[in-house]
Parts: C-alpha cells; sequence; structure tokens
C-alpha cells in the first residue's frame, strides 16, 4: 500500500505570487498545482523532499516521512511578510512556502 503526498495552494488574504506552482517530489517533477486547488500524489513509504517552483522562485526544501497507508499534508503560498518578500528577490528560495498540516492514517 503506498503513502499519499496531499498539497494545497492557498493563502489567508492577498497573495502576490498566484501563478501554478511545480512540485518536485526526491528531485523529480511530480505535477503542478494552481491557486485554490488540492493535489494528491502517490508516494513510496519512506523518507522523501519536497519543493515547489515557479520560475526562479522556490520553496525551501522539506524533509518528510511517510508510513504505508498514511498521507502527509502540506499547504504552499507565496504569500510572506514584506521582510522575506523584499529578501526573496535576492534569494529565491525563500520566495514560496510550504507548510506542514497533517499527518493522518488512512483508515
Amino acid at each position: 500500500m503506498a503513502a499519499t503526498l496531499k498539497l494545497t495552494h492557498k493563502a489567508i488574504g492577498v497573495e502576490v505570487r498566484r501563478g501554478k506552482y511545480d512540485i518536485e517530489v526526491d528531485g523529480q517533477l511530480a505535477g503542478s498545482i494552481a491557486m485554490n486547488d488540492t493535489i494528491e500524489i502517490p508516494i513510496e513509504p519512506g523518507r522523501h523532499v519536497l519543493q515547489v517552483r515557479s520560475g526562479r522562485n522556490s520553496s525551501r526544501t522539506q524533509n518528510f516521512d511517510a508510513a504505508e497507508g498514511q498521507t502527509v499534508a502540506f499547504r504552499c503560498t507565496g504569500k510572506s511578510f514584506l521582510p522575506i518578500f523584499l529578501a526573496s528577490f535576492v534569494v529565491p528560495s525563500l520566495a514560496l512556502q510550504l507548510r506542514l498540516t497533517a499527518v493522518d492514517r488512512d483508515r
């Protein structure tokens, strides 16, 4: 039985970077996600690395473990505080945010 990676692209309030994000799992393109969408990607149980990209902008990499039958959920957004937003023009890996929201076991 595989595990599931669930990714939601959502922001509360105004988001400047609203475009589609490419999803990379373990360095490989696994799909893309548009604003206000959710995608579920089947993954093998074990340790993984997740990153979202939009052109030169990206998130920092997020390491996570997924057990068999487990759903690991993240939320991604381009919204950030003004100092981080401004710094992202120099450091593109600050432009997008990934946050772990839930780890659920399928029943």
